[in-house]
């Protein structure tokens, strides 16, 4: 778990799996992701984060707005799930509901995410659509720096499709 000023971040639990999965259905918000479409993809998701949870002491979090208890969001580690050749590398990753964007609560959570990853590993990567400048954004605020060597076209995605180039920034301990 994790504590900063306005927000708690903890492990998804079953009974709000539902609230994730409706971020999942959000098309504004899911804009710039390659989405889980099946309650089994979500299922299996969900799997995935405990089992981080559970084995590596990291996941991707709830983020819980403290003055009402509401989930806003998603932000968390996970280890890297793509081709990479720095195995003590983890990932950072983050999404916040759309009615709470503007607020500064993506840039609270990664800060207090990334600061925890810097302690276990040496080095956390975060990678997004080129398209998507308010994650690019935050990854600049957050002191990241990118890796132009390390853009990709991520797969899945049609050739002509406006978020398969991807970016790599990188914040080192």
């Amino acid at each position: 778990m994790i504590d900063t000023d306005r927000l708690l971040l903890r492990p998804w639990r079953a009974e709000t799996l539902h609230i994730l999965r409706g971020f999942n259905e959000d098309a504004v918000l899911m804009t710039h992701f390659s989405p889980e479409r099946s309650a089994g993809d979500m299922n299996a998701r969900f799997a995935r984060m405990r089992h981080w949870e559970e084995t590596l002491g990291f996941t991707f979090w709830a983020v819980i707005r403290r003055d009402d208890g509401e989930i806003i969001g998603s932000c968390g580690l996970k280890p890297l799930t793509i081709a990479w050749d720095r195995p003590d590398d983890i990932e950072i990753g983050w999404l916040i509901r759309q009615d709470c964007w503007g607020q500064g609560y993506a840039r609270e959570a990664a800060s207090a995410v990334l600061a925890h990853g810097l302690t276990i590993a040496p080095r956390v990567i975060a990678m997004t659509a080129q398209s998507n400048a308010p994650s690019r954004g935050l990854m600049q605020r957050l002191g990241m720096h990118q890796l132009a060597d390390r853009d990709f076209d991520y797969p899945g995605y049609p050739d002509d499709h406006f978020a398969r180039r991807h970016l790599v920034c990188a914040k080192e301990a």
